[in-house]
């Protein structure tokens, strides 16, 4: 299963907290896909955000893809769409930094639900999965999505941080279907894909 993170949008160029603002690939954003190889999948899931459904066109051109609500990014509420510079006045955001991002976003997601939501959504792609006896699939999300997933299922564990993941990269990853059936609780690392071969 590859877990992958949409390519760039300008707010993630100019390094803006992009979460339910739904903006699209830029120019750059396109290149990049266009230059870079990815694995085939049987089934693809997508988050409903303009950003992820147009990575997984460009990657998967012409084939039919699931929606997956869930996986919508973070909203990161009075922060969204802002990037450090603009918040560095914001006593709200001092606070925030100060917590370790452990505070919710002030009129916005907490960590906690937006890493249940995100749990909930990737139960349902590996339910699907399963149940079609699937041998690939990929999932096109957000950075901190597949941040929620590596930290919660991934052996062995590391910290939610250590998972970050850039834009148009991701990991390529192993489902042990008898030990989700189990206790869903692993996966396996089969590869980090932050250097994908160019086509050329």
């Amino acid at each position: 299963m590859l877990l992958l993170r949409h390519s760039f949008t300008e707010g993630n160029l100019k390094k803006r907290y992009v979460g339910v603002t739904d903006e699209p690939l830029c120019l750059d954003g396109t290149r990049f896909l266009k230059e870079h190889f990815y694995p085939d999948a049987e089934h693809i899931f997508v988050s409903p955000l303009r950003r992820c459904v147009q990575t997984a066109r460009l990657i998967y051109p012409d084939r039919a893809f699931h929606i997956i609500e869930e996986l919508a990014e973070c909203d990161f509420g009075d922060f969204e769409n802002k990037n450090f510079q603009e918040l560095s006045d914001n006593p709200d955001y001092q606070k925030w930094i100060d917590s370790g991002a452990a505070l919710p976003f002030p009129n916005g997601e907490s960590r906690e639900a937006f890493r249940w939501r995100t749990l909930r959504g990737f139960q349902k792609v590996v339910g699907y999965c399963l149940n079609r006896k699937a041998k690939s699939a990929a999932v096109i999300t957000h950075g901190g999505n597949i941040m929620n997933i590596m930290e919660e299922y991934v052996s062995p564990k590391k910290d939610y941080y250590q998972w970050h993941v850039e834009n148009g990269c991701g990991y390529l990853v192993e489902l042990e279907r008898s030990l989700w059936k189990r206790n869903w609780e692993e996966l396996h690392v089969v590869a980090t894909v932050p250097h994908i071969p160019s086509r050329h």
